[in-house]
């Protein structure tokens, strides 16, 4: 997603509701000049994009995002680590770029995606918690 595409978009999230051309030209004329058609002509590239839904009122349309910014950032960093000719690696390098806050983010989202039950294996380090791992000799 381009620049523009992105401030039309971060619009579209933050309202989180149908829009017109109108209302987002208006709210991005505060920061730059920018024609009507310039954002009529993104927000159908969008569409084409499959990035938000459109629907006809009168003579124009209301434009809706399909997915959240979330998805599109989870989107944006599969592809990434996708191309990656050592995942393993890139994970790891991303990891180390993260802040503590983002950090306990992670955490927290592999809490929700494996459930509690799994997450705290997955902290403690273990499959089993308080079985000796296989092949130790035990």
């Amino acid at each position: 997603m381009g620049e523009l595409e992105d401030a039309v978009m971060t619009r579209v999230w933050k309202w989180n509701r149908p829009v017109t051309v109108r209302e987002v030209l208006e709210d991005l004329q505060q920061e730059r000049s920018i024609a009507y058609t310039t954002v009529m002509t993104v927000l159908d590239n969008l569409h084409q994009k499959g990035w938000v839904r459109r629907e006809a009122e009168g003579r124009a349309y209301r434009y809706e995002a399909v997915s959240t910014r979330a998805a599109y950032a989870a989107a944006l960093m599969n592809d990434a680590w996708s191309q990656s000719d050592n995942p393993a690696a890139a994970l790891v390098a991303f990891f180390g770029m993260m802040s503590e806050e983002q950090r306990h983010a992670l955490r927290d989202a592999v809490r929700i995606v494996q459930g509690p039950e799994e997450a705290q294996q997955v902290d403690s380090g273990s499959e089993n918690p308080g079985s000796a791992p296989e092949g130790d000799g035990r």
